[in-house]
């Protein structure tokens, strides 16, 4: 099996860029009416445009550039979170000057903070490694009005050309993808699917995903964007409109990203046996697909939807606001912004969903519905006074999920025992926040206390805080709860219903485990000691760590805080 420094070495030599002063010569994969495009092979894009360079030339051609003098920069595809200080930790987004190249694995690079090794497989190169600027020369006598008009001239040409080479990117980028994922579904699955005796239906679904379903949208994507490609002048193609006509039909993608981890475990499961292995090498060889192992191509739609962004901001950057596609190229880069963070979140309810299911079956005496089946997220919890009209007050421990707000009792004797005591439908209740002082409408003297009211009949609910500053916390967490679930609605968030049974029907077989808590930060894979970079013999990382996010953008939301405390608040009985 191909190590996953072969895959990475691949996708960051897809994206890396020797272009010409005329733009190269362009490869095409053009879609007809049918969505059936012309067979191409990855060698001839090779050899139709320099750009795409050979496996095993990317080291080789990098380090000639940075021994040459040239700055080279690469982009971060992904977070990388880092507990040794012998490695570069930074954010998707993230500029990197690459310093080293020559082991395909790791590189060594600097950013604002520091200079360490970094995974290569966690950024792509820049299209436009260097930019001329503006005032780039200086001109002292003579006749100033000639030179500088020669150097606006000059200038707006170089514009062109990045504005070029960031268009061919993207374009040529599109049709490599499209061929790996048309070796997918022709190479693989339609193999896979003649072979009953090795693969059920259920396996075949949980590899590859509804990623038949991405190569149909993608053909169709890339139809379009042929149609606004300028081949004559590639810097005059508006292709903003593409990316925005097909903005919805990229929500595809969070299923099969949600699936991937999933995908990998499975097949890894099946690549422990030899007939496995080499009937996927026997269908790459028979599709004759470049080398790289099915888990390698099995990653590229996960990769591919986190470049869109990265790719429209460098597009955006070299596109003047006088350019005609500028409105919809900068329309363009929020909008997959925007569908690489709902991806995000997605990601992150179905990681939440399995979290609430085993807090669920931990609760003594549940009754009604499952929690799931109406909420996906907690958002705040912690003690409160419940107090009744006839004045009597109870202590009770209260969870606000989205939509609901759930009351347990502790158990007299095991502390950390709960009894479940009811719930609230929040879509239902208004929140009022009362005065320290006499309640008018129930005579009783409160403090740090609120109502919530319901909207449809006379239920009315009275909470004391302990604090101030606790009281001031509910509040907050009440609108927080009225905020995240107009966003879902906006947003379209919805968690699968057999998704939600899954997670249920995996919490009880857990049954009496003890819950293990939330913790967000990876652990640090084992290293060697790092050696100085001038020494002869460099000491790499021994492996490429995986990816820890899908958005390249900033999260609308910031994780739950909550989660650490569910095992002091509600341990799973034993």
């Amino acid at each position: 099996m191909v190590a996953r420094g072969e895959i990475a070495r691949f996708w960051s030599l897809e994206s890396l860029h020797m272009v010409s002063s005329d733009g190269g010569t362009e490869s095409s994969a053009l879609v007809d009416d049918n969505g059936s495009e012309e067979d191409f092979s990855y060698e001839d894009l090779c050899q139709a445009n320099p750009r795409y360079l050979q496996p095993g030339g990317e080291q080789l051609a990098i380090n000639e550039l940075i021994g040459d003098g040239s700055v080279v920069c690469a982009e971060a595809l992904w977070d990388h979170v880092t507990m040794d200080d012998q490695e570069l930790g930074f954010k998707a987004g993230d500029v990197i000057q690459v310093l080293e190249a020559s082991n395909k694995d790791w590189w060594w690079g600097r950013n604002e903070d520091k200079e360490a090794w970094f995974p290569a497989s966690f950024v792509r190169l820049r299209v436009n490694q260097e930019e001329l600027s503006e005032n780039s020369s200086c001109n002292h006598g003579g006749e100033p009005d000639e030179d500088a008009s020669h150097n606006h001239h000059r200038h707006s040409e170089n514009k062109h050309q990045m504005r070029t080479n960031v268009i061919q990117e993207i374009m040529n980028t599109e049709r490599v993808y499209i061929k790996h994922l048309k070796d997918i579904c022709e190479g693989y699955i339609r193999q896979c699917r003649k072979h009953t005796g090795m693969f059920t239906v259920a396996q075949l679904a949980t590899i590859f995903g509804n990623i038949e379903d991405i190569y149909k949208f993608q053909r169709k994507f890339l139809k379009d964007l042929e149609k606004q490609y300028n081949k004559e002048e590639p810097h005059l193609s508006e292709i903003g409109s593409c990316f925005l006509q097909h903005q919805e039909g990229f929500a595809i993608y969070s299923e099969y990203c949600n699936n991937h981890p999933g995908a990998c475990l499975e097949l890894a499961q099946l690549m422990k046996q030899g007939k496995y292995r080499h009937f996927f090498e026997a269908c790459r060889l028979l599709q004759q697909m470049i080398d790289i192992a099915i888990d390698g191509f099995l990653l590229t739609p996960v990769q591919k939807i986190c470049k869109y962004p990265l790719q429209l901001a460098e597009l955006l950057k070299y596109t003047t606001q006088e350019h005609s596609d500028y409105s919809n190229i900068k329309a363009a880069y929020e909008a997959m912004k925007n569908v690489a963070c709902l991806i995000n979140e997605r990601k992150r309810k179905l990681e939440s969903i399995d979290k609430i299911a085993r807090w669920q079956v931990s609760i003594v005496g549940w009754e009604g519905l499952d929690i799931l089946d109406r909420s996906s997220e907690l958002i705040h919890s912690g003690e409160l006074t419940k107090i009744t009209k006839q004045g009597k007050s109870q202590q009770r421990t209260f969870f606000l999920f989205d939509h609901q707000l759930v009351s347990c009792k502790k158990d007299l004797l095991r502390r950390d025992m709960l009894y479940y005591k009811g719930r609230m439908d929040m879509d239902e209740m208004e929140l009022v926040d009362l005065e320290d002082g006499r309640d008018k409408d129930w005579n009783l003297s409160v403090k740090n206390a609120f109502k919530l009211v319901s909207k449809s009949s006379d239920e009315v609910h009275l909470f004391c805080a302990k604090k101030q500053e606790d009281k001031a916390r509910w509040l907050q967490a009440c609108a927080d709860e009225r905020k995240r679930v107009q966003e879902d609605r906006e947003m379209g968030m919805e968690i699968p219903e057999n998704q939600k049974k899954l997670a249920m029907l995996n919490a009880q077989k857990a049954g009496q485990g003890k819950s293990k808590g939330y913790s967000g930060c990876p652990v640090a894979p084992p290293h060697q000691g790092l050696h100085p970079l001038h020494q002869r013999h460099v000491t790499v990382p021994t492996s490429v760590p995986q990816q820890q996010v899908f958005a390249l953008a900033e999260p609308k939301r910031k994780p739950s805080l909550f989660w650490h405390t569910f095992n002091k608040l509600t341990p799973f009985r034993k």
